[in-house]
């Protein structure tokens, strides 16, 4: 199995271009809130079953991945239940969001990841978590992600 470093460098492969960066670290979140919301409106079981099977596979990789990609989560339910948006905003979010994904592959010129490994669909949140909590705790990735070679 591989570890998070090993998921994330490779992630990193295929999202080296700047502006496909930029356009990963707006859609991605805004693709995993629209995943939360749509099936919040669903069924609010079924949502939770989502989130704990997805945070599952976060704990396997990194407690501190899953203590952030955890508080996101609880994040992203509180704002679903404090808006007042229906379940169509969220399914236009995420068709808007996968189009922004795949303009980014194309000026990247490279295919997304999850065609190689539909695992990398959930490496896509951690890479995007890994880059916001690097810009506030530098050393995040030497004390918790990297492994010694």
């Amino acid at each position: 199995m591989r570890n998070l470093q090993q998921w994330l460098d490779e992630y990193s492969e295929s999202h080296r271009n700047l502006t496909n960066k930029r356009i990963h670290w707006l859609c991605v979140p805004a693709i995993l809130f629209s995943i939360v919301g749509f099936s919040w409106h669903l069924s609010t079981v079924m949502t939770i079953v989502l989130i704990a099977l997805t945070l599952l596979f976060y704990a396997r990789l990194s407690l501190p991945l899953l203590m952030a990609m955890s508080v996101l989560m609880l994040l992203m339910v509180l704002l679903i239940n404090w808006l007042p948006i229906g379940a169509g905003f969220f399914v236009g979010l995420f068709v808007v969001a996968w189009i922004g994904q795949f303009y980014g592959h194309k000026v990247e010129g490279k295919k997304p990841s999850f065609f190689k490994d539909l695992q990398f669909l959930l490496i896509g949140p951690a890479w995007c978590m890994d880059a916001a909590i690097g810009k506030f705790f530098p050393n995040w990735r030497k004390r918790f992600i990297e492994q010694p070679a």
